[in-house]
């Protein structure tokens, strides 16, 4: 009831408010026209460039994502106990005895000035030792070469 009294005491106000609004949007769809009539070449290049650069963003972010390489892992349900070491991986990489003994050291996580006094060489014989190590297993770093001697079962 107390709305029904609200739109009959003010129903001038809202109708005029009615015949504004409708006004106001009658004026704005005519500027609309008026605009795309007079800049409708404007409109259609700037919509051509804004679709080209959407095109070369994705395009860019297509060709320059970084290659990810899949390493396939052999995943075991239980862990033995005792380390048997590969002889035939071994042999077959033609690892000597002071490259395992440096690998292992390696994979303990000591820098090589503590390798070289551990097994009381010289710095240099340690590093020639290490890149000797990296050729035969066809790495780059320190980690990746225990990562694939542990997959090979060369190291525990």
């Amino acid at each position: 009831m107390q709305i029904l009294n609200f739109f009959i005491r003010y129903k001038i106000v809202i109708l005029y408010g009615i015949v504004l609004a409708m006004l106001l949007f009658l004026l704005k769809w005519l500027e609309l026209q008026f605009i795309v009539s007079n800049y409708s070449f404007e409109i259609y290049a700037g919509s051509i460039a804004v679709m080209f650069t959407a095109l070369g963003i994705w395009l860019a972010l297509k060709l320059t994502k970084p290659k990810t390489i899949l390493i396939e892992r052999e995943i075991y349900t239980e862990r033995p106990n005792v380390f048997i070491l590969n002889e035939k991986e071994l042999a077959k990489l033609n690892i000597s005895k002071r490259e395992l003994d440096v690998l292992q050291l390696m994979a303990f996580g000591l820098s090589n000035q503590e390798i070289a006094s551990k097994l009381f060489v010289s710095l240099n014989t340690i590093k020639t030792h290490t890149t000797k190590i990296f050729e035969k297993l066809n790495v780059k770093r320190r980690t990746q070469a225990i990562e694939v001697a542990k997959r090979l079962s060369i190291i525990p």
